[in-house]
């Protein structure tokens, strides 16, 4: 059985650095996720935002 989860990759909406991988499901989330992350390069807790 196929899985109908897709890869992402979440961008620090700060310092632009792309930090986290995961999956989601397009069906149940068609929009692109923002979620608060910890950059390491920036240091802190950041909004993170969905990219191609």
């Amino acid at each position: 059985m196929a899985s109908k989860r897709t890869k992402i990759t979440l961008e620090c909406t700060e310092c632009k650095q792309r930090n986290y991988d995961t999956t989601k499901e397009k069906k149940k989330h068609p929009d692109r996720i923002e979620t608060s992350k910890y950059c390491r390069f920036c240091k802190k807790h950041t909004t993170h935002k969905e990219t191609k």
